[in-house]
């Protein structure tokens, strides 16, 4: 199978890697030295369930790929609709496109370009990072739940988990993926806030009561925002969250990692759409928003360093 990652930073890169070594044909779309890295020396994984090294083609341009049969679409949710649009050169008659994108509205996004019948939404649960430029390190899981935004038991489907399960990558197909959605924002909304703020890793969250507490707090919101979108989650969702935590062990959560790197963060789809949809239903949500100020600040004070 032709398949094409666009974003092809830890967690493009580590799905796109996995799917390459199973013999498919995988063109990675990247930028700035990570792209330049990858070309000269080839993608490296460095994993606990056994390291890859990846000659592939490595781009900036999606035309050089061309038509695929399947997009691993992995941008960050603020580059969804740049990114998305840029997509024609990819997509053919029966082209899949695959959200592995963390926020809950990013595969609306797309299919709102490309229609829902090229569309599926997915959920990672993975700790991976960029080591260095052409560099992953993947420390946990590499799980994928995917589906139809619509909930149907598509054949599309079907056929992509079956992809990834034949390449050694975990994979399910869900009736329910807006929920599945929902409930990994569980996790992420806290997570990723409190450990920019506190420059914490996800263990570190854990043994700590005070933010252990906080982060609960914060879970609740994200419960309320959901409610408001028409999805009911389980109260066992703050359980799953803290048991997700537990299994990472020492893991800066992804937007630490954007903070360190100087890069733009994803506080509006994490933080920023809970205040939101609260608010538009009267209610408040002071930990979100508490998070939401903080993080633009920090967001407005890593752009102008950059760009100084």
């Amino acid at each position: 199978m032709r398949v094409a990652v666009v974003g092809a930073g830890a967690v493009g890169g580590y799905f796109g890697a996995r799917l390459a070594a199973a013999g498919h044909e995988v063109g990675f779309v990247a930028r700035g030295r990570h792209l330049e890295e990858a070309r000269r020396e080839g993608l490296k994984i460095k994993s606990v369930q056994g390291d890859l090294h990846i000659r592939a083609l490595f781009t900036s341009e999606p035309r050089e790929i061309g038509p695929v049969d399947l997009i691993l679409f992995c941008v960050k949710s603020y580059g969804t609709e740049e990114a998305a649009g840029e997509l024609a050169p990819l997509i053919g008659k029966e082209t899949a496109i695959l959200s592995l994108q963390n926020g809950i509205d990013n595969p609306d996004k797309i299919a709102s370009l490309w229609g829902t019948e090229h569309t599926l939404a997915g959920v990672v649960y993975i700790a991976a990072e960029i080591l260095a430029p052409g560099t992953i390190g993947h420390s946990a899981g590499g799980r994928i739940v995917l589906g139809e935004l619509d909930g149907r038991a598509s054949e599309q489907a079907k056929a992509v988990r079956e992809l990834f399960a034949a390449a050694g990558v975990p994979c399910d197909v869900s009736a329910e993926i807006r929920k599945v959605m929902w409930g990994k924002l569980v996790w992420n909304a806290p997570f990723c806030a409190i450990a920019c703020l506190a420059r914490a890793t996800a263990q570190e969250i854990l043994d700590s009561d005070s933010l252990r507490k906080l982060a609960v707090d914060c879970m609740g919101e994200v419960i309320d925002a959901a409610r408001c979108r028409g999805i009911d989650l389980a109260p066992s969702v703050i359980e799953d969250a803290v048991k997700l935590s537990r299994g990472l062990g020492p893991f800066k959560p992804s937007m630490l990692q954007d903070l360190e790197a100087g890069k733009p963060l994803e506080c509006e789809a994490f933080n920023g759409i809970v205040v939101k949809l609260l608010r538009q239903a009267g209610k408040t949500a002071p930990i979100n928003g508490m998070f939401y100020a903080a993080l633009e600040f920090l967001d407005r004070k890593n752009r102008a360093a950059k760009s100084a």
